[in-house]
């Protein structure tokens, strides 16, 4: 319908109150915008509440598909909340990580780098486990692990023993994020020397190899023949030196539970006789270490964390400050790793005998740092993948890796 000219409605100011919400609209969103380090809460970048799928990969381990496209359909509408979560968690871990990724730098300390990682995780899910329960909800799905150079995995910097980091070190970046229990597991490796380029590459293609092979009805032992094949196809020259790249053979990739990170199956990477296969609706961390020395890793000096064992009560502590300690932990972590550095912020002091007294009796579980022959060194890379009947979900991929 044509405006009529004596309607009353001044067109040049109708005119100039649209541009003035389209800027308002503009401003509001570049207000959203993450920050460097990021701090805004995920939230209020997604107001939708929905978060952006990882990547969808098809199976292609010859699996038929079991059910029909209205079937499907219906059984994602079913995982409507158990997905967002997990996205959620993914997108937390996206943001956090990448920022890592452009601001850490040779001559930080381990705890400075591990703090501003967690700092942001709690930002973006809102969580920042102060008080009881808190953490349980969402936030970090582990300790950051920042192990260095021949030591894979497990070290987290601890009260009274930090590092700089170096411009030759090679750092492994390993932390979750949860949100409800939903855990997603990602780690990258960084190096400042391209001397090392070639190792961290075997290990990169060798983790895709396995996200490639993983799959409802997949074998553990194709997985890992396929991962290892890869893995030492590469060689790497460190000082005039040539060094075969050697997958790890005594640790292993997982499935996750809901509130655990490590489940009851293990995906391994180098060749095995196992006969389990994957599962449909299954979550498993597929991740691979490849090493300039032996290939074998062994517990190394120190404590990275702790794990709470759900199948040992405390009924039997005698000790008042083990019975204190263990309170706070099923408060505050239930069955989520946590380390000294989550207790100290919480503001517990002199724990130390409680929790001696708690492992003692198997209720809590120490968690070493794992290293390879000193002089060696040991590149990470790791995705969580979801196993739905319509496709496999790379739930943490990103542009970075």
């Amino acid at each position: 319908m044509p405006l009529r000219p004596n309607s009353g409605i001044d067109i040049g100011k109708k005119k100039t109150r649209r541009r003035t919400k389209k800027k308002k609209k503009a401003a509001a969103a570049a207000a959203v915008r993450q920050t460097a380090p990021p701090r805004v809460l995920l939230s209020t970048l997604f107001p939708s509440g929905i978060y952006p799928p990882g990547e969808i990969g098809e199976y292609n381990n010859g699996n038929l598909s079991r059910t029909t496209g209205e079937e499907l359909r219906y059984l994602d509408r079913m995982d409507d909340v158990f997905l967002n979560d997990y996205r959620q968690a993914a997108e937390v871990h996206r943001q956090v990580r990448q920022w890592t990724q452009q601001s850490v730098k040779p001559g930080q300390t381990l705890s400075e780098i591990a703090e501003s990682i967690e700092d942001g995780v709690r930002a973006l899910t809102g969580h920042q486990g102060l008080e009881p329960g808190d953490s349980l909800k969402a936030g970090m799905g582990f300790p950051t692990g920042l192990s260095l150079n021949n030591c894979a995995a497990h070290f987290t910097p601890s009260p009274g023993n930090d590092v700089v980091l170096q411009r030759h070190d090679v750092m492994k970046v390993d932390f979750g994020v949860h949100v409800n229990g939903r855990i997603v597991d990602s780690a990258f490796t960084m190096a400042f020397d391209p001397v090392y380029d070639n190792l961290l590459e075997a290990v990169k293609d060798a983790t895709n190899t396995g996200v490639k092979a993983a799959g409802i009805d997949a074998r553990m032992r194709d997985i890992g023949a396929a991962i290892q094949e890869v893995m030492e196809s590469y060689e790497v020259e460190i000082q005039g030196k040539t060094f075969p790249v050697k997958a790890i053979r005594n640790i292993t990739g997982h499935d996750i539970k809901r509130y655990r990170i490590h489940g009851d199956k293990q995906v391994p990477f180098v060749k095995n006789s196992m006969q389990t296969r994957m599962e449909e609706g299954e979550v498993f961390a597929i991740e691979t270490f490849g090493s300039t020395g032996t290939g074998y890793v062994s517990d190394d000096v120190g404590i990275y964390g702790y794990g709470r064992n759900r199948d040992v009560s405390g009924a039997q502590l005698h000790l008042s400050s083990a019975k204190s300690l263990l309170k706070t932990i099923d408060q505050n972590f239930g069955t989520l790793v946590f380390c000294r550095r989550y207790l100290d912020r919480l503001g517990l002091q002199k724990y130390l005998l409680g929790m001696n007294n708690l492992v003692s009796n198997g209720i809590v579980e120490p968690y070493a740092p794992l290293s390879d022959v000193k002089g060696s060194y040991v590149a990470q890379f790791e995705h969580t993948i979801l196993l739905r009947s319509t496709g496999k979900e790379i739930i943490s991929r990103g542009d970075d890796y």
